[in-house]
C-alpha cells in the first residue's frame, strides 16, 4: 500500500484505493512543496487572463506564418503536475496545421537501436510551426533512470549530449523553451487520488505513476542533476510551482510570449511574470536547498 510524507518512505497512512482522501493530504496539498498561495487563482480572473494570452498566441501564430519562425516548448515535471492541461490551453485556439503536440510512446525495438535523439529529431518544427512536447528527450534524465528503464551510463551520456543537441537547434533558429512543473508531495497524492476515483480521469493513472509514489526522493535527486547539467544560457530551464493549475497555465504561456517579438504584441495582455511561482532553475535549486 502506498504511504506518504516527502521522505523516502511515507510515514502517514495513505491508501489510493480508499475513496476518502485523508485529511492530512487534503489540508496540506495547496501549500505543499513551499507553494506561496493559500488559494487557487480566482476563476473569473483566470478566464480573463487566459483569454487575453490566447489572443496573443493567435497573433504569434499569424506572425510566425509570415516570418517562418519555429518554436519548441518542452513540458517536463512531476507526475500529475499538469503538463497536459497546460498544452491543451496553449493549443486551444490555434490552427493545428501549424501547432501540434508530441507525446511519444515507449520506443520500438528499432528506435532502441538508434541514436537516442533520433526519434525526437524527426518531430522538430518546420517553418511557421510550434511544437509542444508532453515529456521529451528528458525522459532519459529523470523517468528512465528512476524507474530502471536505462543504465547509469546511458543517463550520463545523455546529460553530456543534451546541451550539444540543443545548441544545434538554437543555432539553426529554433526558439526553445524548457519548463519543469513542480508540485508538492501532498498535491501529487491528491491528484493521483482524484484520478483513481474519477471514471473520466482514471485512464490518466499509469503504472509508472503508481510506481513513482514510492520514489519521490529519487525523482527529486534526478531532477536536480538534470537541471544543473542541462541549464544553459541558450536553452535555460524555467521552473513553475504548479500546485495551482490555473496559475501554472498562465505562467507557461506568459513566459513564452514574454520572450518573443511579434506583430500586434500587447504588453498589457501578456502581463507580468509571477516570480513567486516562476523561477530560473538555478534560483529554484538554491531556494529548495535553503529550505531543506
Amino acid at each position: 500500500m502506498p504511504t506518504a510524507d516527502g521522505g523516502k518512505k511515507m510515514q502517514k497512512p495513505f491508501n489510493l484505493e480508499d475513496p476518502k482522501l485523508p485529511d492530512w493530504v487534503e489540508n496540506g496539498a495547496q501549500r505543499s512543496g513551499g507553494f506561496p498561495y493559500d488559494d487557487g487563482l480566482d476563476k473569473h480572473a483566470y478566464k480573463d487572463q487566459l483569454k487575453a494570452l490566447q489572443i496573443e498566441l493567435v497573433k504569434l501564430q499569424q506572425h510566425m506564418g509570415e516570418d517562418g519562425g519555429r518554436v519548441m516548448v518542452l513540458m517536463e515535471g512531476r507526475d500529475a503536475a499538469g503538463k497536459g492541461g497546460v498544452i491543451k490551453r496553449y493549443l486551444a485556439n490555434l490552427n493545428h496545421r501549424h501547432a501540434r503536440v508530441v507525446a511519444l510512446d515507449k520506443p520500438t525495438q528499432t528506435e532502441i537501436g538508434q541514436w537516442y535523439f533520433q526519434r525526437y529529431a524527426e518531430t522538430l518544427p518546420t517553418r511557421g510551426e510550434q511544437v509542444l512536447y508532453d515529456r521529451s528527450w528528458y525522459n532519459r534524465a529523470v523517468v528512465e533512470p528512476v524507474m530502471g528503464f536505462c543504465t547509469q551510463a546511458q543517463t550520463a551520456q545523455f546529460l553530456e549530449e543534451a546541451p550539444h543537441f540543443e545548441s544545434l537547434l538554437v543555432k539553426d533558429g529554433i526558439r526553445l523553451y524548457k519548463f519543469w512543473l513542480e508540485i508538492g508531495r501532498e498535491m501529487q497524492l491528491r491528484r493521483f487520488h482524484d484520478r483513481r476515483h474519477d471514471p473520466l480521469k482514471v485512464w490518466k493513472l499509469s503504472p509508472v505513476d503508481l510506481n513513482s509514489m514510492e520514489k519521490w526522493d529519487d525523482y527529486t535527486a534526478a531532477r536536480n542533476v538534470m537541471l544543473v547539467r542541462t541549464h544553459t544560457d541558450y536553452a535555460p530551464w524555467t521552473v513553475i510551482r504548479a500546485n495551482d493549475k490555473r496559475r501554472a497555465r498562465i505562467a507557461v504561456i506568459r513566459s513564452v510570449l514574454d520572450a518573443l517579438d511579434y506583430a500586434g504584441r500587447s504588453e498589457a495582455a501578456i502581463g507580468k511574470t509571477d516570480e513567486a511561482i516562476v523561477r530560473p532553475a538555478p534560483d529554484f535549486l538554491n531556494e529548495a536547498a535553503a529550505g531543506d
